[in-house]
């Protein structure tokens, strides 16, 4: 648990030697309150006050990885239970499961889809995270399946099985991409710790309730295993949803350190809609890891836009860069529509512009991420702004005409903006669906 700028100020030496860089112990220590600078920096603390205070500045939620290189999937480091609070930090990881009694053919296809699985959306790319090899059959087969999958997907891996002879086979293999092995209970925790012991990778523990969770966490913990990650098994929604929230009120609001690792849950429903809205549902609330076996484009994309929402800062809304866009092959007698730069706005108003078909010019204004009406509202779409950005993106030599096109919601601009730009101001539709019939008809 953070400690406040006084707790940590009784752990100081007093002395006020200003080695720091401070000129006093409480200035330093409000300062390390708020995490701006290093405990390093006080070279008189003893060891007991360090130990505090770097026990102290730990996450709630620790940071577990998997996988290596560009398609690492980071989880955890969570620190709020509201992202209204701060932010939260690493998206959740949603994985695909395949079983290894599934011929190679069929295999090779499903990793060929699932690496398909990339998307673009208001600026952002959007990508699954993970493949679960789950063990139906014998152990040869099982790692043969992970061999095929390492060289068929650069996604994180997670292995499936309880059969330890299995799973040492094919973290053989395997360890090196630092896959998640998947799960220890407290009937094999022996002898699965000493594989993870043995390979160094992290582990899902698996119990039916938070309590024995703990408990199994904390042996693992004194064996030295501290990469984990938690599940408590399949249960109803409303259920899990229960599971998933006291776990993360225990990590932050007890300090118990013994839950406070990242949660996974398996989604396992046949009808592919009932699977989209259970996994939707855990990616509010508040799972690390997401395991679904549907592996369609239209559920993958409704869940990675829903985890793209929930995972953005609600403090930085999302930009694009402010500047003169050139939409399909324009002239000098292409129309001038403006905007601003909140990402959503001008994705929304590009893709109205490219599908009336008419070549256009979009002016992105800075107004700090701020939609029209909120930008106008704050005085951050002003007459005077639009101006400076006309004047800024040179749009007066990109064209020949002098006509501007702004959005109907703010047709009150129009009179002192032409005063001020000198150009003729036509006002636009509301709505950017509106767009393509206007353009044509312009």
């Amino acid at each position: 648990m953070a400690l406040s700028g006084l707790d940590i100020y009784k752990l100081l030496p007093k002395t006020n030697c200003r080695e720091c860089g401070f000129a006093t112990c409480l200035a330093f220590a409000m300062q390390l309150a708020k995490k701006a600078v290093s405990i390093d920096k006080c070279p008189y603390l003893t060891k007991e006050a360090k130990a505090i205070l770097e026990a102290s500045s730990l996450p709630p939620v620790k940071l577990i990885s998997l996988g290596t290189g560009e398609l690492k999937l980071d989880v955890g480091n969570e620190t709020v239970m509201f992202r209204h609070e701060e932010k939260f930090h690493n998206p959740c990881g949603i994985g695909f499961i395949i079983e290894d009694n599934l011929p190679d053919t069929e295999i090779k296809e499903k990793l060929e889809k699932i690496n398909k699985l990339k998307f673009e959306r208001v600026g952002q790319k959007l990508d699954v995270n993970l493949v679960a090899i789950k063990q139906k059959g014998e152990s040869k087969r099982f790692a043969e399946v992970v061999k095929l999958v390492l060289n068929n997907t650069a996604l994180a891996i997670v292995l499936m099985s309880d059969n330890t002879e299995a799973l040492r086979d094919a973290l053989k293999i395997s360890s090196e991409r630092k896959p998640l092995v998947y799960a220890a209970n407290k009937d094999n925790i022996a002898k699965i710790a000493s594989v993870i012991k043995e390979f160094k990778v992290p582990l899902a523990v698996i119990a039916a309730d938070l309590e024995t969770l703990s408990n199994l966490t904390k042996e693992l913990n004194s064996a030295g295993i501290t990469d984990l990650v938690l599940d408590t098994g399949p249960k109803p929604i409303s259920d899990k949803i229960w599971d998933l929230t006291q776990a993360r009120k225990q990590a932050l609001k007890k300090n118990n350190r013994s839950l406070g690792y990242p949660m996974l849950v398996v989604v396992d429903k046949k009808d592919p809609f009932e699977e989209a809205q259970e996994a939707a549902t855990y990616i509010s609330k508040y799972a690390g890891i997401i395991l679904i076996k549907g592996i369609e484009s239209w559920e993958a994309l409704s869940l990675l836009t829903l985890r793209q929402n929930i995972y953005t800062d609600p403090q930085k809304p999302l930009q694009i860069e402010p500047k003169l866009y050139p939409i399909g092959q324009v002239t000098d007698k292409s129309p001038v529509l403006i905007t601003t730069n909140f990402s959503l706005t001008y994705f929304t108003v590009l893709g109205e512009v490219e599908a009336s078909k008419v070549p256009s010019y979009i002016v992105s204004v800075d107004t700090e991420g701020m939609s029209v009406l909120t930008a106008w509202a704050a005085e951050k779409f002003t007459p005077e702004k639009i101006t400076e950005s006309l004047d800024k993106f040179q749009v007066k030599k990109a064209v020949s005409h002098n006509n501007l096109i702004i959005p109907g919601y703010v047709a009150v601009l129009s009179g002192d903006l032409e005063e001020r730009s000198g150009c003729k101001v036509v006002v636009g539709p509301k709505e950017a669906a509106g767009l393509p019939s206007f353009l044509k008809n312009l």
